[in-house]
This record gives C-alpha cells, structure tokens and sequence, in this order.
C-alpha cells in the first residue's frame, strides 16, 4: 500500500517560483525570530523550522484554503504555508495584540481560522486525537473538508497517535497523517526512540494507506501528498505518510545541538530543500528575477518586524471575551 507518485503531475496552480517564495518566506522569518528572541524581543519558548520548509509548502499546496491543518509547537512554517500573514505571525511572536492570536497564544500555539489552521498544540501526540475528531465533523457534516494532521517522530510511540490513527482507520476519516521525522526527538535520535526505523510500516497495524519519502523536493513532496488528500477527500480514507526531513537548528532556543557533529549538519545541507529550489528555479528563471523574488521577500519580512515593534500590546480587556465566548472556536 505504499504509494509511488513520481508520475502524478502537480496541480497547475503550483509553480515553483512560488513554492520557493513560500519556503524562503519562512526561512526568513524564522532566523529573524531567533534574532529577536536572543534580544529578549521575544519571550517563552520558541522551536524554529529551518530545514522542513519543504513539507509545510508541499502539503499547504495541496490543501484547499478551507482545509484543515493541525500540528504541534513547531507551527510557524506550517501557519505561514497555510495562510497565515508575515505580519500576524510575527506580531503574534512579540505578544502583540495585533498577532493572530491577540498576542495570547504566541509561539506554540498559533490559530487561524480564517485560514484552516486549527493551532500548533504544546503536548507532544495530544492534538492527534484532536485532529481525527475535527475531521470525523467534517465527515459528519460532509463539508468536503481534509484534515492534515503534522507530528514529529517522538509522537508515534505515544497513547494519542494510536487513539487518534485507530480512530481515523475504523471510522474512514477524511484526514492525512504527516509524520514529520526530522531524526531528533529533542536530542535523542532515532535509533534510540523507534525499534522500527521506517515509522510508516505502523499503518499496516490500522490497515490504512501509507508513504515514506525523503524532503528534500518541494514539488516532490506536494506531488506524493496529493495522492492522501485526493484519497481523503474523494474516498474518506486516511493516510499515514513519513516525510524524512531535518531541522539544522537545536530542538528550541534553548538547546545548542550539541549532541550532533558538524559533519552531519554540513552533510544534511547539502540536501538543503531552499538550496536545491534555488538552483532549479534559476534554471528556469535568470538568475536577476530570483534575486528579486528573495528582495521582495525581504522586504516583506522587514514589514513584518517594523509592524510587531510598533504594534501595542494586549489590553487586559480582551480576557474575558477570548476566554469565554468562544472567539477561537471553529
């Protein structure tokens, strides 16, 4: 049941230019925040994305605006891939009342409605369970909805990805399962946490669909994801999908990495998805409208950070609305 997509075309709203635009979007975003969290601009706790882009911009391409997408604290590539503004995102960092969450939810916990995505989630495998329930309401209202469901390989031998996956299997949810195995649990590695190193064999034990591949396209991983989100909506059937992937950072800001050498970052760079989407666009493009894409970016970015230092905080008069009038609820 393993799926083989090469010869599955994209769809035709997918070009490249502005797949690498995304993922070089939130590259961006992501070393400017660990910037402004070393100068105490932001507080709390913070997990960059830097190496996964690849899988948040391959999977948000797939996904329709009223998709869902659920993950966990890693969430800022994943939010801005689904939707989600530079500007909202970043606010939402500073505890800025103008951040999509009012400043109240910050790096872990993102939300937009507006656009599908259904929060990063702080417990390790608790929003998995979350996520089959969101789509068995899709299914019961027959919306039409996918749910894409993001964990990382330490959630796969916890209670909640065995309720959640058992739940999807036996009620033949509209949901797409997304291990995002970056190699890492924290600090320890794979071999250390999994007795089996392909996670993607556990779908057998739920009888679903499965697929395993490595990250390092971004056409490539929209093209294999397309395949679980047109079997999830057109037949109401999970997927279990491994997507080999690799962050170059430590697991948060708090940690330095040093349980990896500089050989395996050097190595795992060269397979960098921003560095193979760049020399594949300039083939297409010249190499001057590639400069401009990334100027454009930047610019966007330098927006976002002026728009966070200048926008107020939250004003304890939004408590009681946000906490019991159900303002987030979708």
């Amino acid at each position: 049941m393993n799926d083989v997509a090469q010869d599955v075309a994209p769809p035709p709203r997918m070009a490249l230019a502005q797949l690498y635009r995304q993922m070089f979007l939130i590259r961006r975003l992501e070393e400017e925040a660990a910037r402004a969290y070393a100068t105490g601009k932001i507080g709390g706790f913070l997990h960059l994305y830097i190496g996964q882009e690849a899988v948040a911009v391959g999977a948000a391409a797939v996904l329709r605006k009223d998709d869902y997408a659920v993950t966990t604290y890693r969430d800022h590539g994943i939010a801005i891939a689904k939707g989600m503004s530079a500007r909202s995102l970043m606010a939402e960092l500073y505890g800025k009342s103008t951040g999509c969450c009012q400043g109240l939810g910050g790096s872990m916990h993102l939300f937009d409605k507006e656009h599908g995505m259904l929060g990063g989630h702080a417990i390790v495998g608790s929003h998995i369970p979350l996520a089959a329930g969101i789509a068995f309401a899709s299914k019961y209202r027959s919306d039409g909805r996918v749910t894409m469901c993001f964990f990382g390989d330490g959630a796969v031998s916890i209670q909640g990805f065995h309720e959640g996956v058992s739940l999807a299997a036996l009620w033949k949810l509209p949901i797409v399962f997304v291990c995002e195995n970056n190699e890492y649990s924290m600090g320890t590695p794979l071999s250390r946490t999994v007795s089996v190193e392909d996670i993607s064999l556990k779908a057998t034990g739920y009888g679903i669909a499965h697929d395993r591949f490595f990250a390092t396209e971004v056409m490539e991983v929209a093209q294999r994801l397309s395949i679980a989100v047109e079997r999830a909506r057109k037949e109401s059937l999970p997927t279990l999908v491994e997507v080999r992937t690799y962050r170059f950072r430590g697991h948060s800001m708090s940690d330095p990495g040093k349980y990896r050498t500089p050989e395996e970052l050097d190595e795992h760079k060269k397979r960098d998805p921003l560095v193979l989407g760049r020399q594949k666009l300039e083939s297409e493009l010249h190499t001057d409208k590639v400069d401009a894409l990334e100027a454009d970016v930047e610019r966007e970015v330098q927006d976002a950070i002026k728009f966070a230092e200048e926008s107020p905080d939250p004003d304890p008069s939004i408590l009681e609305s946000t906490t019991y009038d159900g303002a987030f609820a979708f």
